[in-house]
Formats: C-alpha cells, structure tokens, sequence
C-alpha cells in the first residue's frame, strides 16, 4: 500500500481501537493477552499503540486495574469501569449511526 493509504486506515482503525478496548475488558484481561484477542477479532494493533490507551483510559477513569502477583509474572488486569461502559455504549450508538450513513453513501447510485 502507499503511504498516503496506511496514513487514513490508521486513521480510521485508531477510534476503533478505544471502542473494542472497552467492550473487549468488560472481562477483566491484561496487556498481552488483550492485544492476541484483538488480533483474533480482526483489530490488529502493536504493543506501542495498546499501553499508552491502556494507561490513557485508566488515567481519564474509564478502566480500572489491579495487579495480579498468583503466577511467576505479575501482570496488570484492566477492566472497564462504570464511566467506560456508559462511554463504550455511547461510542456503539453512534458507531451504529455512522455505519447506516456511510452505508446509505456507498449504496446511492450517482
């Protein structure tokens, strides 16, 4: 692909992200295991772009997290709070809004 296209995929793809982060931790998950089911559900990202969200929506109250020290490696557990499931509802609506539009775009015959 050229360049100018990757610019506006990773456009498009970097709002999606934040929505199926929220939706993806209403089960708690932590970093690795988060980017592996994002990637088997078609949102293909890298670690770079994961944990700085993940820190973003934690620091603005809409994940939650905990340590979890039962195994060798301690992880780091997010889960959606209150605020970010209203906020991930809110974010479906409107998905589902501007779906029917570009939808109702690319059907019209010119």
């Amino acid at each position: 692909m050229n360049e100018t296209l990757d610019t506006h995929l990773q456009e498009l793809r970097r709002g999606t992200i934040v929505l199926a982060c929220l939706q993806l931790l209403r089960s708690a998950g932590y970093g690795y295991g988060l980017l592996e089911e994002l990637e088997r559900r078609g949102f293909a990202t890298d670690a770079n772009t994961l944990y700085p969200l993940l820190r973003r929506l934690e620091k603005q109250e809409y994940l939650t997290s905990e340590w979890n020290t039962d195994e060798a490696r301690p992880r780091k557990f997010y889960r959606t709070s209150e605020a970010g499931i209203r906020l991930a509802d809110t974010l479906t609506d409107e998905w589902r809004s501007l779906t029917t539009a570009i939808a109702s775009l690319t059907s019209e015959e010119n």
